[in-house]
């Protein structure tokens, strides 16, 4: 019976070698699909971290320029927060 098995699959080296690199790839905590699936989640947190440095750049320069225009400002205040001159108005347009 032992005869009838060819020599390659008798090498020690290659069934040890097999038995390790299936532990690796299938078995192991570390294994092929965890790693693919970190580096997915890898990638996509990097690409939520380059859009949310660019909005917090965008904020900084709003920022900027609210605190140097008085126009601007006094603009956003009545459209963000709805405030009003002490002689005004202020009528809110919900459409539906």
């Amino acid at each position: 019976m032992l005869n009838r098995i060819p020599p390659i699959a008798k090498n020690f080296y290659l069934i040890v070698g097999s038995i390790f690199l299936a532990w690796m790839l299938f078995f192991d905590t570390n294994d092929l699909i965890t790693q693919w699936q970190m580096t997915s989640r890898l990638n996509d947190l990097e690409r939520e971290k380059a859009f949310y440095l660019q909005k917090i750049e965008e904020v900084k320069k709003d920022q900027k320029e609210l605190m140097t225009d008085k126009k601007l400002l006094e603009k956003f205040a009545r459209e963000k927060y709805y405030m009003k001159k002490e002689s005004e108005d202020v009528y809110i347009l919900v459409e539906e």
